[in-house]
């Protein structure tokens, strides 16, 4: 359960909801429902609540590696975007506000939990993938790929997420994750390396085939 100003809220689990990529839908009434909520309307917590809590527990399970860790990041994210509802003033999208808390929150889990870690002693050989990683996920379905995503190191699956499905520049991901803009297009480059593999080997069935650097 969550619980804000009194009242809680079961969360909402992964077998609940349709797995797939999307963006958050406009609320045409966010300015309401946003002021009932300052307010300690239950009515209007409940309905922010099951607008967007499909959505950012989807941001979340991106960023972890099962149901479990990404419903323990979706009830943390959704305090935090409860407590800093003040501080909205409506420029802006008010989906966009919360996704940015849910990346926020995952990246703080992933910190916390010490699952930001780069796999620096040894990458992926690229001299058997067939295709860029681009070509291959056009073939998947969003949620096969996310399930892919979900395969690769904490590091190369944050990294990843970031800049290829957030849309985060290599400047942004540089200040959010303390490395430098260099390291992270490194990083970056080594992940779509490592996905390639990943999605390779899950077509071909081939092992994936290690270099040291």
């Amino acid at each position: 359960m969550i619980a804000f100003t009194g009242r809680s809220y079961p969360i909402i689990h992964l077998t609940q909801i349709n797995m797939v990529v999307s963006v958050f839908p406009y609320m045409t009434n966010a300015r309401e429902v946003i002021s009932g909520c300052l307010q300690n309307d239950p009515a209007a917590q409940k309905q922010l609540y099951e607008y967007y809590a499909p959505q950012m527990l989807q941001i979340c399970h991106r960023y972890t590696k099962n149901a479990e860790e990404a419903s323990a990041v979706f009830q943390e994210g959704f305090v935090r975007m409860f407590r800093s509802l003040h501080q909205w003033k409506e420029e802006g999208e008010l989906g966009a506000r919360i996704r940015k808390i849910m990346v926020n929150t995952s990246l703080t889990w992933l910190k916390e939990n010490r699952r930001m870690l780069w796999t620096s002693d040894e990458h992926v050989s690229g001299e058997h993938i067939s295709a860029p990683v681009t070509d291959m996920m056009q073939d998947m379905q969003a949620s096969e790929l996310a399930e892919v995503v979900r395969q690769l190191p904490g590091g190369y699956q944050a990294i990843f997420n970031l800049h290829a499905i957030e849309g985060y520049g290599h400047a942004e991901i540089a200040k959010l994750l303390d490395i430098s803009e260099d390291n992270s297009r490194s990083q970056y480059q080594r992940a779509r390396t490592y996905l390639t593999a990943l999605i390779e080997k899950s077509v071909t069935d081939k092992p994936l085939v290690y270099a040291r650097k």
